[in-house]
């Protein structure tokens, strides 16, 4: 036990990033509870500070109800996590199909932890050029119909969500299941040429980022490109 205990509460447990960030949460001094909402049993096993509750349906109404009884019962300071997107596959999906994912349960997401009156901070992991101005062409990570759905996740987020949210933009992440091994070995090699905000990341790296950021405890909302998650872990 902590002498000042904190409730971790995250969403997108699943995904490459959110195993990370689970793993580099549990490794956290800082957090005796940890809360994880998902649709099915997590494949791997955790320690007791580890809470899975299961959304099963999870549509909108459903996620938000259960963010606030997740949360009815802690007493400690409560931080919000979410990781949830869609990864690879998102050209084969409409415009509506992944705002359902994207927008709308990150949004669901964020109502349920301002409801709870428990959370003040929330991280959301978005990606780079995020802009909910942006054309709805394309699909693919990258085009501008993606970057569209992200920008539209993250204004859902500010506008309903928790009076601070932290928000990421990674570019190309390293370690996902979803970049293709061959630009994973060869992107790197060209870090020098490319503009910082437009490096790749590791995934532990943007775990290690968000638990940072979290335990800086903001005052106001910030975004958060590869330069300033670099500073947050100490190796800007």
């Amino acid at each position: 036990m902590t002498m000042n205990p904190r409730t971790a509460i995250l969403l997108g447990a699943s995904g490459s990033v959110g195993k990370d960030l689970l793993a580099e949460l549990e490794r956290s001094t800082a957090f005796d509870r940890i809360i994880v909402l998902a649709r099915k049993p997590l494949e791997q096993q955790h320690g007791p500070q580890v809470e899975v509750r299961m959304v099963p349906k999870m549509s909108p109404n459903e996620l938000e109800q259960a963010v606030v009884d997740a949360l009815r019962t802690s007493n400690a300071e409560a931080i919000g996590f979410s990781v949830l997107g869609v990864g690879a596959g998102t050209a084969k999906m409409s415009l509506e199909e992944h705002r359902a994912v994207d927008v709308e349960l990150n949004a669901a997401f964020a109502r349920g932890l301002k409801a709870s009156g428990k959370v003040r901070h929330l991280l959301l992991m978005s990606a780079i050029g995020a802009d909910a101005q942006a054309s709805t062409r394309g699909g693919a990570a990258g085009t501008p119909r993606y970057s569209r759905v992200k920008g539209e996740a993250e204004a859902a987020v500010k506008a309903q969500g928790p009076a601070v949210v932290s928000i990421f933009r990674p570019a190309m992440i390293l370690g996902s299941k979803h970049t293709p091994g061959v630009l994973a070995a060869i992107i790197p090699l060209f870090k020098a040429l490319t503009p910082a905000r437009f490096r790749s990341i590791r995934t532990a790296e943007i775990a290690q980022a968000m638990v940072a950021a979290a335990l800086r405890d903001p005052g106001t909302s910030e975004v958060y490109s590869y330069p300033e998650m670099m500073e947050l872990i100490g190796k800007g």
